[in-house]
């Protein structure tokens, strides 16, 4: 009894000097901030941002509703504790969600376990696709060993390159389009970045459309090959009536245009046409030199078409002209612009104006 009121007295003397201190119990660690909720950005299912220090996982497709919102579309995740600085030596970032706005600094972790961080402000592009937005990211705060520079210089990756062409011919090497770029260095480095992947969007675009996805390396209607002969020109014909078919990623044909390529990349395709179909990197030389320097039935080449800003759709009419252009076959048209708009996508640039012809 005596202990319990000189205890007492001595909580009175300690408030009576001001010297209560209250101690609070140590809270849990609050979880790492999603990335921020942004008012234009679309989200779908499972999505998750932060808002107001909290985090939110959105339940169904929302746009321009912050959270908490009112339509019961975000559900509250909890407090979150900012998020931006890693403690050292361990990661707790949000999971990466296709379709979710990632501003600049964002770090997320990918569904291969790895991390990786934002390095410009993207609607939620793949990172180890469009590796100009994202870059890997360690726990300690550091970039990991940053990738190898693509080779050649080129914009598309090989992992954006075999994302276009899941299906391709194993003919069509993505280190043969890279050999391929020395014979033309304007060609996809002309401008600004955005020019540049614009532009080879464009070409991959009409490629794909050209050989069914890089599947085909020669013409498939073979009865066509006797066709391509033209007797009038003064070289004439040498490797053969029947030789000059189409091949390549754009389909070269004809004698006059093996002759004008075979001259300009200083190859014999005149008198070796078959050259085109058995070494992958002279066939994309050849559609690169006729992108870079042709404008077919065109008034431009596809090369000026993109950088100049005349828009794709001048790239299909440098290509095939009215037998799909001014309404010869939209649906042609329309199956080019969808990949062009689907290959921009891939390397995360806008698709720009003009699309159509």
């Amino acid at each position: 009894m005596t202990r319990l009121r000189a205890l007492v007295a001595l909580v009175a003397l300690i408030v009576a000097g001001g010297l209560v201190a209250v101690i609070p119990p140590t809270p849990a660690s609050a979880a790492a901030c999603s990335a921020a909720w942004q008012a234009s950005a679309v989200y779908w299912g499972d999505a998750q941002v932060s808002h107001n220090g909290r985090n939110y996982r959105a339940k169904w497709w929302t746009q321009n509703e912050a959270p908490p919102g009112t339509t019961g579309v975000w559900e509250d995740l909890g407090a979150c504790g900012g998020g931006t600085t890693p403690p050292t030596g361990t990661c707790a970032y949000p999971n990466w969600a296709a379709g979710t706005w990632y501003a600049a600094g964002a770090i997320v972790r990918y569904t291969n376990g790895l991390y990786y961080v934002a390095e410009h402000d993207n609607p939620g592009y793949d990172p180890i696709v469009s590796t100009w937005y994202w870059e890997p990211y360690t726990c300690g705060g550091q970039p990991t060993t940053p990738p190898p520079t693509n080779p050649g210089g080129f914009v598309v990756t090989e992992a954006q390159f075999n994302q276009m062409f899941p299906g391709r011919n194993s003919f069509y090497t993505y280190s043969g389009l890279v050999a391929a770029l020395s014979a033309y260095p304007a060609f996809a480095r002309t401008g600004s970045a955005t020019v540049q992947r614009q532009e080879a969007a464009a070409f991959l675009a009409n490629v794909y459309h050209e050989t069914g996805g890089l599947v085909h390396i020669v013409e498939q209607n073979t009865a066509n090959y006797p066709h391509y002969c033209d007797p009038g020109q003064p070289y004439g014909c040498p490797a053969g009536q029947a030789a000059y078919y189409g091949r390549g990623p754009i389909q070269l044909s004809w004698n006059f245009n093996y002759n004008a390529a075979g001259n300009a990349l200083n190859l014999p395709l005149l008198t070796n046409p078959w050259l085109v179909q058995t070494d992958a990197a002279v066939a994309w030389k050849t559609g690169i030199w006729y992108w870079m320097t042709q404008n077919g039935p065109g008034t431009m080449t596809a090369h000026n078409a993109m950088v100049n800003g005349a828009g794709f759709g001048q790239t299909i009419r440098s290509i095939n002209g009215s037998i799909e252009c001014n309404g010869g076959n939209p649906a042609q048209v329309q199956s080019r612009v969808t990949r062009y708009q689907q290959f921009v996508g891939i390397l995360g640039v806008a698709a720009g104006a003009n699309l159509y012809c």
